[in-house]
């Protein structure tokens, strides 16, 4: 996807390094994995090696977008395969990275990614894709006779891609958002009222008891009331008599 071009060439950058002039290296002078040859094709026609040296971060950029991800419709792959044909190309050449991943996606092998690469990799499960990729760029760089000068790096390399790649298949799209999680325990419990601000929580052990009860409660005190009134009428009747000594009939 065009949205993982920069993090892909911060990737390429930690795996190119700097400078590099190997006389076993076939792709001759390098920086930053920028060869001379497309620095001229690309920057400068006449530069030279000085120049190439003092290359810079725009000018890596160019060159890679164009000699590399645009090369094999890097910005129409799926996310992670996008990453991997990429580093990929860079390393061998878009021509042979567009050939080894049509022929693991199963479709013709013309170092070409048109419509119907583009199809079979939009189908085909990111992981899988990026795991028989790599397996079978490792196996081509085995069989290389600078495999014992650099076979080591090369490993490391396909190895840390494979990785990245992967992670890249399996995070959440920026369109699609993350994928919702785990239902909670209480999903089942019904919401609780919302409590307005200011007002206090009160404990559902000590709540008022319902309307309907007080009814009741009230018809008890009335009575304890009415019995109480009673016993005080009945009392001051009697006060006379026993005041004064009085037979009260």
């Amino acid at each position: 996807m065009e949205r993982n071009f920069a993090r892909a060439l911060s990737l390429v950058f930690k795996s190119e390094g700097g400078w590099s002039d190997n006389p076993a290296d076939p792709g001759g002078a390098t920086m930053k994995g920028v060869t001379l040859t497309n620095f001229r094709r690309y920057v400068k026609a006449d530069a030279t090696k000085a120049e190439l040296r003092k290359i810079t971060d725009e000018q890596v950029a160019t060159v890679y977008r164009r000699f590399y991800w645009d090369a094999v419709a890097c910005a129409e792959l799926p996310d992670g395969i996008d990453y991997a044909v990429f580093d990929f190309a860079v390393n061998s050449g878009p021509g042979r990275a567009a050939k080894y991943l049509q022929g693991v996606l199963g479709v013709g092998q013309d170092g070409r990614i048109g419509p119907a690469t583009l199809a079979a990799a939009r189908v085909k499960p990111a992981g899988v894709v990026i795991d028989a990729l790599c397996d079978a760029r490792l196996a081509f760089l085995e069989k290389l006779p600078t495999w014992p000068s650099f076979g080591r790096g090369w490993s490391a390399r396909v190895a840390s891609v494979r990785r990245q790649a992967l992670l890249m298949s399996a995070a959440p799209s920026a369109a699609g958002g993350s994928a919702p999680g785990p239902a909670s325990s209480n999903d089942a419990m019904p919401a609780a009222t919302p409590v307005s601000a200011g007002s206090p929580v009160v404990n559902d052990a000590h709540t008022a008891p319902p309307k309907s009860a007080w009814p009741a409660k009230a018809t008890g005190i009335f009575a304890l009331i009415a019995l109480a009134l009673g016993s005080l009428t009945a009392w001051a009747a009697h006060l006379p008599c026993n005041l004064f000594g009085v037979f009260c009939q």
